[in-house]
């Protein structure tokens, strides 16, 4: 069960200007604002390991603020101290299963974590980027979906075609099978009952433990600005959401990224992909700093106040 404190691991300030949070909830800043620049989109494991050491047991459950969805690689960490049967519920705008993106990387984090073998399943909501389209699919974890272990279900998602991957249909997709390609027809939740859909996926996992991640740029721009994409989720239907999971499971642990930072990278190379990487115009794109974090902050409230009503 959560505690009723905060975490705020600072890694880039946009959530200590938040002030509100502080001042309605106990909270604990863990500075990591010295890691930012080597830990931003991606880290070595030698960073990796200075932040699960710094981190230790202390807040391991309550839920965690990691700023910018630059570092929603951190939730791998977070998951890694996970040492007990739970599914891992992820609310976010991109898969981050990348095979070939590296180890600790907002991009395959979800394939990190599920290294644990304490994650019994992992369950992605809200997807809608291109990542789930060829030519991005075609390096993903397409054996965790196939396995079962991994579903997922994007908001909105025309079938997808991959080449010369061998896809099994499992729960979250079915398969058309190709001489030399499959395609996936995702189970989209734009024309569902919501909630329905999700109690139903609620009673079929293998436990009643849950960790909860959560990438604000699975909403529209109305309820988060970010540094990535504008997603397609209301808030409403977000906090609906976790509404059925806090009265039908355990919450163990929460995480939430997707506040706004802008990109500061250390290296010619890492700056290069971070360009690469990020949205031409963000969801934050020309809005005013006092904005950015009035909408940012009123959200983080609200998603406080769903779990610990």
């Amino acid at each position: 069960m959560l505690d009723k404190g905060l975490r705020i691991l600072n890694f880039d300030n946009s959530i200590v200007a938040q002030r509100k949070l502080f001042s309605e909830y106990l909270t604990k800043v863990v500075d990591f604002t010295g890691l930012a620049n080597c830990a931003r989109l991606f880290m070595p494991s030698g960073v990796r390991s200075k932040i699960l050491r710094d981190l230790g047991d202390d807040g391991k459950n309550y839920p965690c603020f990691l700023g910018s969805g630059d570092f929603h690689h951190i939730s791998e960490v977070l998951t890694s101290r996970i040492n007990e049967e739970a599914c891992l519920i992820v609310f976010d705008f991109h898969p981050d299963w990348d095979l070939f993106s590296p180890r600790f990387a907002c991009g395959s984090w979800v394939n990190q974590a599920l290294k644990n073998k304490f994650i019994v399943k992992c369950v992605l909501i809200g997807p809608g980027s291109e990542d789930l389209s060829f030519p991005a699919l075609q390096t993903a974890n397409l054996g965790a979906l196939s396995s079962g272990r991994l579903e997922i279900y994007p908001y909105r998602k025309k079938p997808s075609r991959v080449y010369f991957r061998g896809l099994r249909q499992s729960q979250s997709i079915a398969v058309r099978k190709g001489i030399f390609s499959d395609q996936i027809i995702w189970d989209q939740l734009e024309n569902k009952d919501l909630a329905g859909f999700f109690l139903q996926l609620i009673r079929r996992l293998p436990t009643n433990k849950v960790y909860v991640s959560i990438d604000k740029d699975c909403l529209r721009a109305d309820y988060a600005l970010t540094n990535w994409e504008e997603g397609f989720l209301s808030l409403e239907q977000l906090l609906a959401t976790l509404r059925l999971i806090r009265h039908n499971l355990d919450i163990v642990g929460l995480d939430v990224t997707g506040d706004y930072s802008p990109p500061r990278i250390a290296g010619r190379i890492k700056a290069a992909i971070s360009k690469f990487d990020h949205p031409k115009h963000p969801s934050a794109d020309n809005c005013l700093p006092s904005l950015i974090t009035s909408v940012n902050e009123r959200v983080n409230l609200q998603l406080l106040q769903e779990v610990f009503s």
